[in-house]
């Protein structure tokens, strides 16, 4: 398979943009540090592991458009769902300071996270397969966000 960077780094910045877009507008707004935590994670790794799982997902999409033989629209339509509602989770975590309802946000969007990698799966198994740390920081984000919830 012949790689077009071209279209690659487009879709990876694309997906960084829309996804860090409230990371980005709400960035110095939030009192997250003061905020009672199990536990506390230095702040520097969120934006290093949010950026790697953005790299994954637009390389995961871009695999998928490569596919000229299946339908892909379900797959596309999973996946801008799910950065959608990944990009206004920051915004009602760290904006509007949500804390419970951004919990149940992040539950539904675990289920769209899913639904898009079995969307994937039918298509290409690696992309979907690239989804995998992605699933698993959105239940370490659910167990710091619950904690988060139920602590303040």
């Amino acid at each position: 398979m012949k790689i077009n960077f071209k279209k690659l780094i487009l879709i990876i910045l694309g997906t960084i943009l829309v996804g860090g877009i409230f990371a980005m507008l709400t960035m110095g707004k939030s009192s997250y540090s003061d905020l009672n935590k199990p536990f506390d994670v230095p702040s520097i790794v969120f934006p290093i592991v949010w950026v790697i799982l953005y790299i994954l997902m637009g390389i995961s999409i871009y695999i998928i458009s490569e596919d000229k033989y299946k339908d892909k629209t379900k797959a596309y339509t999973l996946y801008i769902v799910q950065l959608i509602m990944n990009s206004l989770w920051t915004l009602f975590f760290f904006g509007f300071n949500w804390y419970t309802f951004s919990a149940i946000w992040i539950i539904l969007l675990l289920i769209a996270v899913i639904l898009m990698i079995i969307s994937f799966f039918k298509i290409d198994k690696k992309a979907a397969y690239l989804q995998i740390p992605y699933v698993l920081w959105l239940l370490f984000a659910l167990y710091l966000n619950v904690s988060i919830a139920i602590m303040n």
